[in-house]
């Protein structure tokens, strides 16, 4: 991990490698990993690390309720659902908000919820 990060998001997850396998499918890269911690990019910022959540330690039902990860998406969100879809994740949207963006939200095998988000031109 660079210490030049500003902010990261640190999820404890049940299997890291096969949850950094599911990011990558949506189009996250792999920075690094030690096989039990890994640290994912979303385009050019956005970064995620991936933990093992530790032993006895059960969630909720609902993991981060209430929590939305967000990233910037530019590759475009159709693209992005369609990914999403072909892993089997949940989605929420593409959506038109009240406040000029429009989002996508992915449910990742965790259930943390990504929030992909594209700026849309105001209403003239």
């Amino acid at each position: 991990m660079s210490s030049s990060l500003a902010a990261f998001t640190k999820l404890l997850v049940a299997d890291p490698a096969a949850t950094a396998r599911f990011y990558e499918g949506l189009g996250f890269t792999q920075v690094g990993t030690d096989g039990t911690f890994h640290h994912l990019r979303w385009e050019t910022g956005g970064d995620v690390m991936l933990a093992r959540r530790p032993s006895g330690v059960d969630f909720p039902a609902q993991v981060g309720l209430g929590v939305l990860v967000g990233f910037v998406a530019h590759l475009g969100l159709d693209v992005l659902a369609e990914r999403a879809s072909a892993l089997g994740a949940s989605t929420q949207g593409p959506s038109v908000q009240p406040w000029n963006t429009r989002e996508l939200v992915v449910t990742d095998p965790n259930g943390y919820r990504l929030n992909f988000i594209e700026p849309v031109q105001p209403p003239e």
